[in-house]
């Protein structure tokens, strides 16, 4: 049950325990099923949970950057192992987490304990069975991996408060010779298994990797610094010491730098070079080994249903239909003379719903994005009975990883409060960034979405670490779209071209669902895939095609956006037709969040079990 290291959260969330995407097979209601005495009770659920904290304790020592995501510095000079050997050495762990469980018996747990037990059986399960499935991955890709991750790492989690951080900083800088080493060598074993990404994908991640060690003190003729130096730099400047101890620290780093930072990064793109060379154009994952199955086991961990390609793909072609009908609604409300192909050019082109391409413009959207998101902060009385502690910042997507990072993204904040949960706007391009989507991604980035679903369950008492970090991502996703739909009952959305940004935004999952089971089961290619989701979107095609780039390299994980928040909205109506008067939005929104992440089958179970205690 540990994350996995290849794809290690990178800086959006660390999961340590569990694969954690896993579906429940045909789970038993929890409920207790003894007699059993309140004594009994009380003893063996506290044996269970202190066995969920040692698993998690365990593997978070493990791991040197799960320490440092969390706030810890015990091995804060080192980074995670990735090997087969510790990847081995993991599994066998697993295996025996397992075996250490059988001695609890589930039928001598409270409520809240045997919920945990079925998630933590469940996810070392999934984790044994789903070892098969390692190396259908790419462990570097536009989206993330170590080429990229390690660096952002670095600047968003390796804090330095003292001379001893500095020296970790450094540590880890002359340890990166060996983390590429170790990267460059899994990508050259799953290429001996027939697995390498697709051809698009290797300008993207050495481009990424030369912007890394472009600049001083790589180039010394450069007028600006490397991203690590700059960082290095800048938090070695805020430090209480000496300008001469400075200067040392200062030191250290640029021949770290330029000795073992560049050596690492020159293997890894030399052999990406290589691979470029040998790579096809085949972009789905049925070109894997047994690619057809992975994908169909990919699908059931990512939405946690047991729904089939096919029926995923008819579903998202029905909400297609049914989200163009209502933005033809919109179309005919704004005075629009024409097709609705002909709206979307409008809305692509049209300079008024665009921020200029300026520093000044970047500005202007960040402030904007955080006007929206205070603003929301004084409404979340009307929607919720638990707000999360912990603050929420707007921070634009670094300029090294800008050209190939993902739209949007949200980074968990620190346990410990020293770092704020982020909000992150990808601005490289102004013209992916329409004002007219800027309340539904906020909502779904900041709050109500990820910030409230996460740091709340970051904050919970009394439920084990490995649920507070878990993650599911039908769950996590569906509450983020969810989350998009919600301030609209509540009088956002006043514009109707925000509106018409909600539904644009919902109809881009809605055609994941369609693209990502095209291109992995019905064998489409990038271009076929590209055209679907041009045609049927008013998305810019320079967004259109990082979209579809990001669905080939992260096979089944963008179907889990759309198929959470139906469940949510399901579950929502099912809970208003059975209790009537005595339905409320704020109970309920508490009993989708106060367990932290869950499948949906069991999420379904927890709604159920409210309206039964409340009827």
């Amino acid at each position: 049950m540990k994350f996995n290291k290849t794809l290690v959260a990178l800086a959006t969330s660390i999961i340590l325990l569990g694969g954690c995407n896993q579906v429940l097979q045909s789970p038993e209601p929890l409920q207790l099923q003894t007699s059993a005495s309140s004594e009994q009770i009380k003893a063996h659920s506290a044996q269970a949970n202190e066995l969920f904290e040692q698993v998690f304790q365990e593997n978070l020592m493990a791991s040197p950057m799960g320490q440092t995501y969390m706030g810890i510095k015990k091995d804060y000079g080192k980074w995670d192992q990735l090997t087969e050997a510790q990847d081995q050495k993991d599994h066998q762990k697993t295996i025996a987490d397992l075996a250490r469980l059988d001695a609890i018996d589930p039928a001598l747990l409270d409520d809240q304990t045997l919920l945990s037990y079925t998630l933590f059986k469940n996810s070392l399960q999934d984790d044994i069975n789903d070892f098969q499935w390692r190396f259908h991955n790419y462990p570097v890709n536009q989206m993330h991996g170590f080429h990229a991750g390690a660096v952002s790492f670095l600047i968003n989690a390796h804090r330095i408060t003292d001379v001893a951080d500095a020296h970790a900083y450094i540590s880890r800088l002359n340890g990166m010779k060996t983390l590429m080493n170790q990267l460059t060598e899994t990508l050259r074993v799953r290429e001996s298994k027939g697995i390498m990404a697709p051809y698009f994908v290797f300008d993207h991640v050495i481009s990424d990797s030369l912007n890394i060690i472009s600049g001083a003190p790589f180039n010394n003729e450069s007028a600006e610094d490397s991203p690590l130096f700059s960082d290095f730099k800048t938090k070695v400047a805020k430090l209480e010491i000496t300008s001469v101890e400075k200067d040392q620290l200062i030191s250290q780093a640029e021949q770290a730098l330029k000795t073992n930072v560049n050596s690492g990064y020159a293997t890894l793109i030399s052999y990406l070079r290589e691979q470029q060379s040998r790579a096809s154009h085949d972009d789905g994952a049925w070109k894997f080994p047994r690619g057809d199955e992975f994908y169909n086991r990919a699908l059931e961990n990512t939405t946690t249903t047991d729904l089939t390609a096919d029926q995923i793909h008819q579903l998202g072609l029905d909400e297609v239909a049914r989200i163009h009908t209502e933005m033809k609604t919109i179309m005919k409300s704004v005075g629009f003379k024409g097709t609705l192909p002909q709206f979307f050019d409008f809305m692509r082109d049209d300079p008024q719903f665009y921020y200029g391409d300026t520093d000044e413009g970047r500005d202007a959207y960040l402030a904007e994005a955080t006007s929206i998101i205070n603003t929301m902060k004084t409404r979340l009385d009307e929607l919720f009975i638990v707000k999360p502690k912990a603050d929420l910042i707007v921070k634009k997507v670094e300029a090294f990883r800008e050209k190939s990072a993902g739209k949007a993204f949200y980074n968990r904040p620190a346990p410990d409060g020293s770092r704020p949960g982020n909000y992150y706007a990808n601005l490289y391009d102004m013209k992916d960034m329409p004002k007219y989507q800027m309340e539904a991604l906020a909502f779904h980035e900041g709050i109500p979405g990820h910030h409230m679903q996460i740091a709340i369950a970051m904050e919970l008492e009394n439920v084990p670490k490995f649920r507070k970090y878990g993650h599911y991502t039908a769950y996590s996703e569906g509450w983020g779209l969810y989350s998009e739909f919600l301030p609209k009952e509540i009088g956002f959305y006043k514009d109707p071209y925000s509106d018409f940004g909600r539904l644009a935004m919902e109809l881009w999952r809605a055609c994941r669902l369609v693209v990502d089971t095209g291109l992995h089961q019905k064998r489409w290619s990038r271009e076929t895939a590209i055209d679907y989701l041009s045609t049927n979107t008013p998305n810019p095609i320079g967004d259109v095609t990082k979209a579809i780039e990001r669905y080939i390299v992260m096979p089944s994980q963008a179907t889990a956006y759309k198929i959470g928040m139906l469940k949510i909205l399901e579950l929502r109506q099912q809970a208003k037709d059975q209790l009537g008067d005595k339905f409320s939005i704020r109970e309920f929104h508490d009993v989708i969040l106060k367990n932290g992440p869950v499948p949906l089958n069991i999420l379904q179970q927890q709604v159920e079990k409210y309206i039964s205690q409340t009827i």
